[in-house]
């Protein structure tokens, strides 16, 4: 049985009370189990609460790793397999007798998990990019961070578990900015699902784009377009129109990176965007503390670009 219990809503009220978190650079970590001797993580504001395994409906025509759908207080939203998703399911294993419901980049899902243990609180720097783990998880790992006993957690990329099980969200049809190649934008996205649908986007309006992988890099990278300016004589924004952010990254979340970027004058006149998965209006309300210009919730191509456009043609005007 899971350690971790919670009454129903009781987990979505402890992180509706933990919103200060954002923008310190921590960050709240649910652990869980598959089964295996590996111990797995996720954020906790990407979920809503936690509950023994329900009954669940089969159903038709349903996509590798969905077990089926549960009416949930009027809502059916499909439950998912973490374990089989992520190839360490063994044919007669137990899918799962807890169950995470998650809600992020509009979505809501179940996550059956074998059990969850508790909550831990980690600094954002002390979360790094996985290197040297099983290749079996390789891909669904958006990041390792280390417990005090020395035992790691891999924290689960749950943007490319939707994305996997799904399909990945489409970008049709939008329309390029006229002289679109004399903009710039700079993106930082953990996520290479996000990476890729980002550059599709800022690809189909037509503007140039640069990226980085963490808040960290990303902070660097920026600091130095700053200098190498300031040494030609130029500003920033004579180079750059738009920085897009993600929230939750490794290293250095987006609300740090975003309150760096405000804080440094050399970066005025520069709109930021966050672009996240964490939709709620908490988040959106930290993000207009640390000084976002906009927010835009993942992944929805249309407003993304949408948001993008008049803040781009904005500055270049400005």
């Amino acid at each position: 049985m899971s350690s971790y219990q919670t009454e129903e809503n009781g987990l979505l009220n402890v992180v509706d009370g933990r919103t200060s978190l954002a923008g310190s650079n921590r960050m709240e970590i649910l652990l869980f189990s598959l089964g295996t001797t590996e111990t797995f993580g996720i954020n906790v504001f990407k979920v809503r609460e936690v509950s023994a395994a329900p009954f669940i409906t089969r159903a038709p025509n349903m996509p590798a790793g969905v077990e089926g759908l549960i009416s949930l207080r009027g809502n059916v939203i499909p439950v998912l397999a973490l374990a089989k998703i992520l190839g360490l399911a063994r044919p007669g294993d137990a899918l799962g007798a807890s169950m995470m419901v998650t809600e992020y980049s509009k979505r809501t899902l179940g996550f059956l998990v074998s059990g969850v243990d508790r909550i831990i609180r980690v600094d954002w720097d002390k979360v790094r990019a996985p290197d040297n783990i099983s290749s079996s998880v390789n891909n669904y790992i958006t990041a390792i961070t280390e417990l005090p006993d020395g035992k790691l957690v891999s924290i689960v990329d749950v943007e490319t578990v939707l994305a996997t099980t799904f399909g990945d969200a489409v970008v049709g049809n939008i329309s390029p900015i006229p002289d679109g190649e004399d903009y710039e934008v700079f993106y930082v996205d953990d996520s290479g699902v996000a990476r890729r649908k980002i550059s599709e986007v800022l690809d189909k309006l037509g503007v140039r784009h640069k990226h980085a992988v963490n808040g960290l890099e990303a902070w660097t990278r920026l600091q130095g377009m700053a200098s190498h300016a300031q040494q030609i004589g130029h500003r920033v924004s004579d180079e750059l129109d738009l920085i897009l952010v993600d929230a939750e990254m490794p290293e250095m979340d987006g609300y740090v990176l975003t309150r760096n970027i405000k804080a440094d004058t050399r970066f005025d006149g520069i709109p930021v965007v966050m672009h996240s998965s964490l939709s709620s209006e908490a988040n959106r309300a930290m993000g207009k503390r640390v000084g976002v210009d906009a927010y835009v919730a993942k992944f929805d191509a249309d407003a993304l670009a949408d948001t993008l456009r008049p803040l781009l043609t904005r500055g270049h005007q400005g």
